[in-house]
């Protein structure tokens, strides 16, 4: 067995406060009072581990959400510069991705896959949404227990994310394998190179089914986004293969990690409060606002970096041009500033204008469909699991980056 090498910050690097202390597995557990002690004491914090600056107030996440660029995936050259060649098959992928594109070619990105991905098409989904879950909740009803993750967690968002491609269901097990290595990528803090070759054959494959996806239905008359963006144009301008495969790759990485952490996450947040899991059983027309609040009070993505496009002061710190920036979106959603009695779980909580979904120009392409499957998921435990309880301590992920979630969630009902 090889062992695996990270690298880490030093013994001296330790005793200073920054954001690389999400790598102690028990700081992850639960990064809030790590968060809440940076934006008391140094909001806007250079790391020196990190060679990035730490944001994390509500306001000033705000202005780097809306203000700095997202350009920030270094090419082939500056990989290979870096002694990270290894990596360049997933950066040929991530800068053709929407999600690290600036106007105007976000812009266009954008209008291209929006033609496929359009709210009343994701509308149409909410009664086929509701049958996959129930048929997924009968396969675990007569035990009276089940993993939330395995069970329901992890298949739903698959499922309806490949038939929404137009992609066999059948290749569900593969593409969520892929989408957790891809996953594992984003935002992580830690250089490893068993998981860089993990990831970049990930990548390989996903580029190489989609390669053959799309050859597949050329010229069919298909139905699912993976055609429609084949197919997208606007004022003449089309995606090429390259960047339909991007765009697929990040729909997908997306829409499995978001859902299945909202669900997770926001499942168990309320069996821990379980005077608010009460009140939604007795009020479940509170679904979709409690979603909102699930989703500040746990985010299912916790941060996510930018380039500082020109020197700027930002909370009275001096940032120069070109300095990485890392807008922590977990910590802003719980800004007392911001939100009242933020580490209080609230889901009657109106006025939620939180940040899990990002702001402005880079506002989650697929945020209406993982709030209508949080939604329909959440209405269908509390209907039909009202009495659910922990069976056991849950498990949180290790090394997913960005990214928030339960490896598994063990209930009773």
């Amino acid at each position: 067995m090889t062992a695996e090498i990270t690298y880490g910050p030093s013994p001296e690097t330790n005793r200073r406060l920054g954001l690389y202390q999400l790598l102690d597995p028990a700081v992850a557990a639960d990064p809030y009072p790590l968060y809440r002690q940076l934006r008391d004491s140094e909001p806007v914090l250079w790391d020196p581990f990190l060679h990035a600056w730490v944001v994390t107030r509500y306001e000033d996440v705000m202005t780097v959400l809306h203000r700095y660029s997202a350009n920030r995936t270094p090419s082939a050259d500056q990989l290979e510069a870096l002694g990270l060649k290894a990596l360049a098959p997933v950066a040929h992928v991530m800068v053709r991705q929407m999600l690290y594109l600036d106007p105007p070619q976000h812009t266009r990105v954008r209008a291209l896959a929006a033609k496929g991905f359009t709210p009343r098409r994701v509308e149409v989904l909410r009664t086929h949404i509701a049958e996959i879950i129930q048929h997924l909740l009968d396969g675990v009803q007569t035990r009276g227990a089940m993993d939330v993750i395995g069970d329901l967690a992890v298949p739903l968002p698959a499922i309806v994310s490949s038939e929404m491609l137009g992609l066999p269901s059948d290749d569900c097990p593969q593409l969520t394998s892929w989408t957790r290595s891809f996953a594992e990528l984003l935002g992580n803090f830690q250089y490893n190179p068993v998981r860089a070759v993990r990831v970049c054959g990930a990548v390989n494959d996903m580029t190489a089914y989609f390669r053959h996806a799309i050859r597949t239905q050329s010229g069919q008359s298909r139905e699912g986004l993976l055609h429609a963006l084949v197919n997208a144009e606007v004022d003449g301008d089309r995606f090429d293969e390259d960047e339909v495969i991007a765009n697929a790759i990040i729909t997908l990485v997306g829409g499995l990690e978001t859902t299945t952490n909202l669900i997770g996450n926001g499942l168990l947040a309320l069996l821990l409060h379980p005077e608010q899991w009460q009140l939604l059983r007795a009020e479940p027309n509170l679904i979709p606002i409690a979603v909102e609040e699930l989703l500040r009070f746990e985010s299912p993505v916790q941060h996510t970096a930018r380039v500082a496009p020109y020197d700027d002061v930002l909370g009275g710190c001096q940032i120069l041009k070109g300095q990485a920036v890392i807008a922590v979106l977990a910590a802003a959603n719980r800004d007392p500033q911001r939100f009242r009695d933020p580490d209080q779980l609230n889901i009657r909580r109106s006025d939620n204008r939180h940040l899990a979904f990002g702001w402005a120009t880079h506002h989650c392409f697929g945020a209406p469909l993982a709030r209508l499957q949080g939604e329909l998921a959440f209405s269908a435990l509390v209907e039909r699991m009202g009495s659910a309880q922990l069976t056991e301590s849950v498990r949180w992920r290790r090394n997913v980056g960005a990214f928030r979630g339960l490896e598994s969630l063990p209930v009773s009902f």
